[in-house]
């Protein structure tokens, strides 16, 4: 299995926390495995058996006739290392285009102390070739340079969000919900985050649209966990995200003006992908061999069930939730599916989605199952519960015992993946359609889609799963400042978070940013924000219309952890040029299409001297890029490589690149990963030895710190150096490339 190292460290105000190697955590939590661990690392003294398991699943018969043991077999061996790359950015098809011409051919003939390599293979269901899978391991990888090249180009690529390390399975579900540029998404239960990055890049499937109409709001109730979900999604640099804090079993409702009118927050599409006991991920979480019982289903259920029917209330009608585990138990997976659907009385159906991903082999969906306690003991029927087990066996835990209603919810339909058919994890996914609101919202025939005064006040009905709304302040925050929820209203528990300030239209830090870089007539001043809301403003975010809308009319009921893309930065010492912000390159594909001015339009030669020299001279440039180049005056600039259809060995995407114009050299603005990246791109391979050489036999002045290079901060995150205009002339900041 390919191994990926890294950590991540999160600065706060006043707390500084580290985040090492993290482990799927069976039982209560919902941690399901954040970083591949070497497969077997600190994991030898533990026999991969169990008993209890093998006869649970024997008797359930969720494994066809004589594939047991070829099942159990499966379940020990280690898990396949698989990739996605994103399809998100354009370049996606020039990674893929980079991957199998390059890494794969060199892969696939090439033998390892007299043993063949097997080369990577992409994943059948998968559209497009966009995700692959591979059984190197790390011993191998330290054997070859080539396979560590190819190590090398894995790990920069993922830092710069080209690339998803991502379990087979768990990309099932991101596609199963079909998603459009204008839809409102919930990610439920989102961190580590693979899944929410997935859903963002379906979001912007079309790069000519800066701002689309929709947009993902990720949860997860873990505060130190939802920092990690803001590094994943920060490698995409969308200004269509937000990431939140809350239980998602009782998530509040949200609000949103729509034609001055305040109206109830439903999603287009939910992804419920719920914590669960995780005995699906047994190949790359060995310890959950050890600690599997089945009392760990029997805890989840109830938890699973809340969370699940708290999306449905917040699903709109006609769309989609897809619910997600990575357990094979039907306690957990048909058992809260069949509950949902009686508890809907006919509001909910599930959709046949065996024609989505062509492909994928999977078994339908089970009728009938009985449970077992972790002392052996079965029962097939809720009748046949003592008393004394009542507080740990539910009813819903059981099939529906009248045939008729079994028949109309079409269990049949989830699906079940089992390791041994296609080499992966074991994993569960069911798509439910909402037909009609659900019936606790709609107690006197009236429609859940209601204006919020209709439904603010309303009394749940009784037997109502759901966990009622609080009572919220609908007025919309003063002066564009959509701060934290105050202690009063939420209990805040983990890091501060510093207020979201927007911007007014006549702000005095626009005047000079229109004028410089030329804004054009259309650009959203109003989806610009601070997280400052007094003193000098130092970094400039952006949001789009619909996130905004939800951030100022939400601020008293939602604890915001993370929002917007970073697109201008303070430079003080460009004031002197006519603008104190210089652009940001997170931001830079938001931005361009309103920037009119301060481009440079730039050759493939252009890009591998901008990106292999420290601060090389004008004159260094191409003739046109030189001639151009003289033209500006000192300050920020884009740098714009636009593709030839004609020369089809340079990169077929656009690529826009922040820059620097000096006084006699300019200067690419560029974080190290998309450097190489970029780079790569133009076929320049930048690859580190063990001695810390470049391939070109030249050494780093100045290596970044890990710390540096991958700090994650609560307002920002950027592996670029803050830029000072006075030492593009006096001196070098240091080497970002390698």
């Amino acid at each position: 299995m390919i191994i990926f190292e890294f950590r991540i460290f999160i600065y706060c105000d006043k707390i500084k926390s580290r985040f090492l190697k993290c482990k799927t955590v069976g039982g209560n939590s919902h941690s399901r495995g954040i970083f591949w661990q070497g497969w077997g690392a600190g994991y030898s003294e533990i026999i991969k058996e169990n008993k209890l398991f093998e006869h649970y699943y024997t008797e359930l018969k969720i494994v066809p006739e004589g594939e047991f043991e070829e099942f159990m077999e499966a379940m020990r061996e280690p898990l396949p290392a698989t990739i996605r790359i994103t399809g998100y950015k354009s370049h996606a098809k020039e990674i893929l285009h980079t991957l199998k011409e390059k890494y794969f051919k060199e892969v696939q003939d090439l033998e390892v102390d007299g043993q063949k390599i097997e080369a990577p293979q992409p994943l059948s269901w998968y559209p497009d070739e966009l995700a692959w899978h591979t059984n190197l391991s790390r011993k191998i990888l330290r054997k070859s340079p080539l396979l560590e090249k190819f190590h090398q180009f894995l790990v920069s690529e993922t830092e710069s969000g080209n690339i998803s390390r991502q379990e087979a399975v768990s990309m099932i579900p991101p596609l199963l919900l079909k998603i459009e540029p204008q839809h409102k998404i919930l990610d439920m239960c989102a961190a580590p985050g693979s899944k929410t990055a997935q859903l963002i890049e379906m979001l912007h499937s079309d790069m000519d649209v800066p701002f689309p109409e929709g947009f993902v709001i990720a949860n997860d109730v873990d505060n130190k966990r939802c920092y990690l979900l803001v590094h994943q999604a920060k490698r995409l640099n969308s200004p269509c995200i937000m990431v939140v804090n809350h239980d998602a079993s009782s998530i509040p409702r949200l609000h949103f003006d729509q034609d001055g009118k305040k109206d109830v927050l439903f999603y287009d599409r939910i992804l419920c992908d719920v914590p669960c006991s995780g005995d699906g991920t047994m190949r790359k979480n060995i310890d959950v061999w050890k600690k599997w019982t089945t009392s760990n289903s029997l805890q989840l259920h109830g938890l699973q069930i809340r969370i699940a029917v708290r999306g449905v209330e917040q699903l709109a009608v006609g769309g989609r939730m897809v619910y997600s585990t990575c357990s094979l138990n039907p306690i957990e997976d048909e058992a809260v599916i069949a509950a949902l659907l009686e508890k809907s009385e006919g509001a909910l159906e599930l959709a046949d989605a065996s024609p989505d991903l062509p492909g994928l082999k999977y078994m339908p969906g089970i009728t009938s199952w009985k449970l077992m306690t972790k002392e052996g003991q079965w029962y097939s029927d809720w009748s046949k519960v003592p008393t004394s087990r009542h507080t740990q066996i539910r009813p819903t835990m059981f099939p529906p015992t009248d045939p008729e209603k079994l028949a109309n919810m079409k269990l049949e339909r989830c699906m079940r993946i089992l390791p041994h058919h296609q080499n992966t994890g074991g994993f569960f996914v069911a798509v439910l359609v909402k037909k009609a609101p659900m019936p606790w919202n709609r107690p006197d025939g009236s429609s859940a889609d209601a204006p919020v005064e209709a439904v603010e006040g309303e009394t749940p009905a009784e037997g109502n799963p759901s966990v009622p709304d609080t009572p919220d302040l609908l007025e919309v925050k003063k002066d564009n400042v959509c701060g934290p929820p105050p202690p009063k209203k939420m209990k805040l528990f983990g890091f501060k978070e510093d207020p979201f300030v927007f911007l007014t239209e006549d702000d005095p830090i626009f005047p000079p940013i229109q004028a410089f870089y030329d804004l054009s007539p259309d650009f959203p001043k109003l989806n610009v924000l601070t997280r400052t809301h007094e003193g000098k403003k130092r970094q400039l975010y952006m949001v789009s219309k619909e996130l905004r809308n939800v951030l100022l009319n939400n601020s008293e009921r939602m604890k915001v952890i993370n929002t917007g893309v970073k697109v201008w930065s303070r430079n003080t010492d460009g004031e002197q040029f006519g603008c104190a912000f210089r652009l940001a390159q997170e931001g830079i594909y938001t931005l361009c299409p309103y920037i009119r001015a301060r481009i440079i339009n730039i050759c493939v030669e252009d890009v591998k001297v901008l990106l292999t020299q420290e601060n090389p001279f004008l004159r260094k440039l191409g003739d046109d890029a030189h001639n151009q180049a003289k033209k500006l005056g000192m300050g920020s600039i884009v740098l714009r490589y636009l593709p030839d259809p004609k020369d089809l060995d340079a990169p077929q995407c656009p690529i826009d690149l922040c820059g620097w114009r000096g006084k006699t050299s300019i200067r690419a603005f560029v974080p190290r990963n998309e450097r190489l990246h970029y780079l790569r791109m133009v076929g320049v391979e930048v690859f580190h030895d063990k001695q810390g050489k470049r391939n070109d036999g030249s050494t780093e002045i100045q290596e970044r710190s890990t710390e540096d290079a991958e700090g994650l901060s609560q307002e920002h995150h950027s592996s670029v150096p803050f830029y000072d205009a006075a030492a593009a002339e006096t001196g070098p900041l240091e080497v970002l490339v390698g």
